[in-house]
């Protein structure tokens, strides 16, 4: 029986140096495993030091792999799988745009009220909305705007972080 396949999140506390993006992404690729969301940003101005949040899947073994190799990195300085770790926030933002007249347009705006979402653009023919949350949330959000008419999404990827005082 095969190992079922999970999906992770992983945070790196990581030099904020050239290159250091370009061998995260290197290791992935050369060994064909998939990033499906990618976050980074400066968190430490004083000691240059970056946070990159990634998203990927794979078998149990397949994650401690990956969570092996990333440690070896020598730009990497911590290596922390928030989704079997410590307690986790984890957010996405997502810009959506829909394109409707009438009877659409006002389900528009009420399931973004449902939601949570705000208007953050509007012309006469479409909306833009921005939502945050889960990416589960912002899943079901695109879905229910699909038949309204919606033109086109732009997603941040996940950020992520422990709760409590662990550092990472």
């Amino acid at each position: 029986m095969e190992a079922a396949v999970e999906r992770h999140t992983i945070s790196l506390l990581v030099d904020n140096e050239a290159g250091v993006l370009a061998r995260v992404i290197g290791l992935f690729s050369g060994r064909g495993y998939n990033i499906e969301s990618l976050t980074v940003a400066e968190v430490d101005k004083s000691q240059t030091v970056s946070r990159i949040n990634l998203v990927t899947s794979g078998t149990p073994m397949t994650i401690e792999q990956i969570k092996a190799q990333l440690g070896r990195l020598v730009p990497v300085h911590k290596v922390i799988d928030l989704t079997t770790g410590a307690p986790h926030v984890e957010r996405e933002l997502a810009l959506v745009k829909v394109a409707g007249r009438g009877e659409e347009r006002v389900e528009s705006l009420r399931i973004a009220d449902i939601f949570r979402a705000r208007v953050v653009d509007a012309t006469n023919e479409s909306f833009i909305f921005e939502i945050s949350g889960s990416s589960d949330k912002l899943m079901a959000f695109i879905k229910l705007m699909e038949p309204l008419g919606l033109v086109d999404i732009s997603r941040t990827g996940v950020v992520a972080i422990s709760r409590g005082m662990s550092p990472l």
